[in-house]
């Protein structure tokens, strides 16, 4: 935008300074100006000054594009030709007649500079100066026909006026992918410790520290008989077994020992 608004005070005017140069210089000139932007949707979206646009658009030429300019692309081949034997020095290239409905069939994205790029090129590579339909498909790249439907009324996105933005935008970006590597991160930790969570109560667990064994002594006892019978008397014996600490065992092995 500033670069637009210095471009339309010489056009007013007629005046500019050189850069570096404090000195104000006059000019006198006619400018061609041509672009293949919709200016009516870029003044829309604030991408270019409307009142230069009106100031430029003095004689409005609408050119088609060169797939639909019909038989001027064999014209504009054929001069092209021309001026490439000219400039190399060798004959002039011919179109056969498969060769040409094969010229007019192609869509030509790239339009007149395309044309003359493939001119120059069948003009110095090609020794034989009759090119056929078979020649010119090697030098034309290949098209992809498909047809994606387009959606309608979207913005088109909007050049960057100076560096400025440039910079502007690559560290938003960068905010965003820190941003998005930190949530990564806090679900990672999140998922991990919620599967380390029980292991480490197992490990928490307190680990029961082994005793010396300590021998049990078994005593006899005598239990007084039940008669259920007259004639059906038994003696019982139960042995029971009792936990003795230590100190204890050590005190009855000492009284045997004595003994």
């Amino acid at each position: 935008m500033p670069t637009q608004a210095r471009l339309l005070r010489v056009l007013e005017s007629g005046e500019f300074i050189k850069v570096g140069s404090s000195r104000v210089q006059k000019t006198d000139v006619r400018i061609v100006a041509a672009t293949n932007v919709n200016l009516t949707q870029a003044i829309a979206e604030g991408r270019f000054r409307e009142d230069l646009y009106y100031r430029l658009n003095t004689v409005p030429i609408q050119i088609p594009p060169l797939r639909e300019r019909g038989d001027d692309v064999l014209l504009l081949f054929r001069k092209f030709a021309a001026d490439f034997a000219e400039k190399y020095r060798m004959p002039a290239i011919q179109l056969t007649e498969d060769a040409k409905k094969e010229l007019l069939a192609y869509p030509w994205p790239g339009n007149v500079r395309q044309l003359k790029n493939i001119t120059e090129q069948i003009s110095i590579i090609e020794t034989n100066r009759e090119i056929n339909a078979a020649i010119l498909q090697t030098y034309l790249p290949a098209q992809n026909t498909q047809r994606l439907p387009a959606l309608l009324g979207t913005r088109e996105s909007k050049g960057f006026e100076s560096e400025l933005e440039i910079l502007y935008s690559v560290l938003f970006d960068m905010r965003q992918e820190v941003a998005e590597l930190k949530k990564m991160v806090h679900n990672l930790m999140a998922e991990r410790a919620g599967q380390v969570s029980p292991v480490s109560a197992v490990v928490a667990t307190p680990v029961v520290t082994a005793q010396p064994s300590v021998p049990a002594i078994i005593h006899p006892v005598q239990q007084p008989a039940v008669c259920k019978d007259d004639d059906d008397i038994q003696d019982t014996e139960e042995y029971v077994e009792e936990s003795l600490s230590l100190d204890e065992v050590e005190k009855e092995m000492d009284e045997e020992e004595n003994e």
